[in-house]
């Protein structure tokens, strides 16, 4: 069996803008100018204090740090009743359905985002019921730590050497390095190919569309590796 687990932002579906808009609303409650947005993108993944903390200025109180969090979880709740733009990349739907229809995959995520959140994603396209394992940042550390990977790895009961992280930041890579999987970056998201190699990615794929046939291939060559 081989177990591949998926990041959401970034990867599953593309939410920087209301990943955007929701900070740079919670930092306006607080008098705070508008963050970059390559900074803001540069720390999606991340827990959502983790990723608020590194915005901030170094000697930032953890009290700020936690309102801030809380003004974004509400700016975000309120930008998605409104908008609904999470959407999913092109030809991920095809990769999570073939991927789920065969008996020698399993499938996971394993996500810096809310359950909540990503409850709402799952449902909207209902395709919760494809994946046996589900890790977000409600329960766990912060990646790149890689208590989400090793507890899918309990949960499915797959060895590390028949599992892939598949994600799109430098944290995903790192993670999938330290619980000691392979990790495939994709470049349609938030970090550059280059960087997720340099974290460790065995593999980049360019576009969406082409993800189904390079985890097609890389089953293949776990057939012949098996």
């Amino acid at each position: 069996m081989k177990l591949f687990i998926f990041d959401c932002d970034g990867t599953l579906a593309d939410s920087q803008h209301m990943i955007v808009a929701a900070m740079n609303e919670a930092f306006a409650v607080h008098g705070l100018p508008p963050a970059e947005r390559a900074r803001v993108l540069s720390v999606v993944g991340l827990s959502l204090e983790t990723a608020v903390r590194r915005l901030l200025p170094p000697r930032s109180s953890a009290e700020l740090v936690a309102k801030l969090a809380d003004d974004y979880k509400a700016a975000f709740h309120e930008l998605r009743r409104v908008e609904h733009v999470e959407p999913l990349y092109e030809g991920i739907r095809e990769v999570i359905e073939t991927l789920a229809a065969r008996e020698d995959v399993r499938l996971g995520i394993a996500t810096g985002k809310s359950r909540r959140g990503l409850d709402v994603i799952l449902e909207r396209e209902r395709l919760g019921a494809h994946f046996s394992t589900i890790q977000t940042a409600d329960t766990h550390p912060s990646k790149p730590h890689p208590s989400m990977i090793l507890t899918a790895l309990d949960e499915t009961g797959a060895l590390p050497e028949r599992t892939l992280m598949i994600g799109d930041t430098t944290y995903d890579m790192e993670m999938a390095r330290a619980a000691g999987v392979g990790g495939l970056g994709v470049a349609w998201g938030y970090h550059e190919a280059r960087d997720l190699k340099g974290a460790g990615a065995h593999l980049v794929v360019e576009r969406s569309g082409e993800l189904l046939s390079v985890l097609d291939s890389l089953l293949a060559l776990m057939e012949t590796d098996a």
